[in-house]
């Protein structure tokens, strides 16, 4: 019981949505049920979705260097960093829920809250293949004056939204990547495939799902220097001050 209590306090947004939903089944029986299988249409949706997201942003994570990030995105990128991420939202597929993933990956790396604030509200509404049906349904004219006048507010959101919050703040509600100083796992981005824990079961674990770090005892051994090598997403970080071990465990890059 102290362990339900304890996760409702942890997520008070879920457990006041499964509150209203027990809520509606006693009263409102009929509402429930419908609001139950509308639920499970986008649960299912995201089922789809979202695994194709996760492995992208954990291969845009291990493959892109972060200097790329920080020159194209980053808040010296200037306005050519806004365009650029306009584009990239406007050529997007998937729902916007999608996008926050790669939002947040794209913070990590550099990105300024500018560019992803343009990235995020271009995906959400001047995406092309959106046009192109508001064309079909309310006109080429509409469509025009609307994308031109949400375009610009894309833009002046970005810069507004860059004056009252800042990259660090964001960043520390995910502080777990400075928690381990030698040894780290971006346990977000796993896909669960176990092959760390099957090379080195005294550093890795299952938990869930999702591998994890069990311990930073001893990080010069060989099956960890392998785990970090095989990892097929490269999302383990193996920092020492030993040059020869930087060599072995950092991911090579086309």
């Amino acid at each position: 019981m102290k362990k339900i209590l304890d996760y409702a306090r942890k997520n008070l947004f879920l457990s006041f949505v499964i509150l209203v939903y027990a809520l509606l089944l006693i009263f409102k029986t009929p509402l429930a049920l419908g609001a139950i299988k509308n639920s499970g249409y986008y649960f299912k949706e995201m089922l789809f979705i979202m695994p194709v997201i996760l492995l992208l942003t954990a291969l845009l994570n291990a493959w892109v260097p972060k200097e790329t990030i920080q020159k194209h995105l980053g808040s010296g990128s200037g306005f050519k960093g806004s365009v650029f991420s306009f584009i990239l939202g406007s050529i997007s597929a998937g729902p916007i829920y999608a996008a926050f993933p790669v939002a947040i990956t794209l913070l990590k790396k550099g990105a300024s809250v500018t560019n992803v604030v343009v990235l995020l509200s271009s995906w959400a509404v001047v995406k092309i293949p959106m046009l192109a049906n508001e064309a079909k349904f309310l006109g080429p004219k509409f469509m025009l004056m609307r994308w031109v006048l949400t375009t610009i507010a894309i833009f002046l959101t970005g810069a507004i939204c860059s004056k009252f919050v800042s990259r660090e703040e964001i960043l520390e509600l995910h502080p777990e990547e400075d928690s381990l100083e030698q040894l780290s796992l971006d346990s977000e981005f796993c896909i669960g495939c176990g092959v760390c824990v099957k090379l080195d079961p005294a550093h890795f674990a299952m938990l869930g799902k999702k591998a994890e770090v069990i311990s930073l005892k001893n990080l010069q051994t060989p099956e960890l220097i392998k785990a970090v090598q095989s990892c097929p997403v490269q999302i383990i970080h193996l920092e020492t001050s030993s040059p020869r071990l930087k060599a072995k465990t950092a991911p090579a890059r086309s």
